[in-house]
């Protein structure tokens, strides 16, 4: 059986842990796709080219346990700005979304470029405010050495930058399920995830 869930959002509203708990609750196979990115945006600053760095990208690439620094991040955002490099990207998403026994991808172009006919659609989304609190919180608060302006500038920053790139801009697809998680416990919005899902399994499939 395949069915292919496929989760957008901005960065910090939810999407990931909604993914891993869709993924945990259906037996589905889990893909940050932003891992991707994050994966060219770290081989870009160790040097390499950004289109080799996309097309050469192996798993064990995605596997590095430095990808989650807020320097990658920003090298992400810009080189998924690339439209050579999102394309050398997109067989590999293609083929992990149609994993036998089904697949949850998370990104910011799944829904509307790399599996727009995917079974289950969301996007999920949270104010700049909210997101920036909580990367802040993440990256270790006052102890990190920034504070919560610099972050919400920076959110802001890389919003414009996804939702403005001529190459498949971040936005919700038409028939995408919007979750705003801006004042929802984590509980409850994948609860909300939950139930989005059960009812697109329940609708007639094309076949």
């Amino acid at each position: 059986m395949r069915f292919t869930v496929a989760i957008d959002g901005p960065a910090a509203a939810g999407k990931g842990t909604i993914s891993r708990a869709i993924a945990a609750r259906f037996g589905f196979q889990h893909l940050d796709t932003g891992l991707l990115y994050r994966a060219v945006g770290r081989r870009v600053l160790d040097g390499a080219p950004a289109l080799i760095a996309a097309s050469t990208l192996r798993h064990r690439d995605i596997a590095r346990d430095d990808l989650r620094t807020q320097a990658v991040a920003e090298a992400a955002s810009q080189v998924a700005a690339i439209p050579e490099v999102r394309a050398a990207l997109v067989e590999f998403q293609r083929d992990f979304a149609r994993a036998e026994g089904g697949a949850v991808l998370d990104g910011r172009d799944i829904g509307t470029v790399i599996c727009p006919g995917a079974d289950a659609k969301l996007f999920v989304t949270a104010s700049a405010e909210v997101r920036a609190r909580r990367r802040f919180d993440e990256l270790g608060g006052e102890a990190s050495g920034t504070d919560y302006e610099t972050v919400l500038a920076e959110v802001r920053a890389r919003d414009a930058r996804d939702m403005g790139r001529a190459d498949a801009p971040l936005v919700a697809a038409e028939d995408a399920v919007v979750i705003d998680t801006s004042d929802l416990s984590i509980e409850a919005a994948v609860e909300r995830a939950v139930e989005a899902v059960l009812a697109a399994s329940a609708q007639p499939r094309n076949t």
